[in-house]
């Protein structure tokens, strides 16, 4: 994902973890990556807004492997 959107609204961070993990689609599971890393200039809440997201949109999208 594009750091750049750490500068954005919450609600807007939030929306973009989601479209990323609908992108992957189901699986065993990910690595949630932002392409090059945090910025000084990031507000930590917005960090926090893209960790939280991960974790709460992410369990839907895990498979059980057989």
């Amino acid at each position: 994902m594009d750091p750049a959107i750490l500068h954005a609204r919450p609600q807007v961070i939030r929306e973009a973890v989601g479209q990323v993990l609908a992108g992957f689609g189901s699986g065993n599971g990910h690595v949630f990556n932002l392409g090059h890393g945090v910025t000084p200039e990031v507000p930590p809440e917005h960090v926090g807004a893209l960790v939280d997201a991960v974790h709460e949109l992410s369990a839907p999208y895990h498979q059980a492997e057989p």
